[in-house]
């Protein structure tokens, strides 16, 4: 239901944007960067697909940096890779998916 908005009332904080840039260059070895502002912590990098599941601790990764995902043992039309990360501002850990 719609209702009218109260000028005084708090408003929840704006949503977080996913830091992450995804480049299809390679059919198996897709390239991630950390497109922010910040460095983001404890990068954990988790690959589901076609019966294989691997993970790799990427540490800290600062703004501009590249690192690139191995999907080899994974079937790459059913691949799902999730990256796990803790933003260094709120020490909140945040997840994020994607399909190849």
């Amino acid at each position: 239901m719609l209702r009218a908005l109260d000028p005084d009332e708090p408003r929840p904080p704006l949503a977080y944007r996913v830091p992450w840039r995804v480049d299809r260059i390679y059919d198996r070895h897709p390239l991630i960067t950390n497109a922010s502002a910040l460095p983001l912590d404890f990068v954990r990098v988790f690959v589901d697909g076609g019966g294989a599941s691997t993970t790799e601790h990427w540490g800290q990764m600062t703004p501009g940096d590249t690192a690139e995902v191995c999907l080899c043992d994974a079937d790459p039309d059913d691949a799902v890779v999730t990256l796990a990360w803790f933003h260094p501002e709120d020490g909140n850990e945040y997840l994020w998916r994607f399909v190849m």
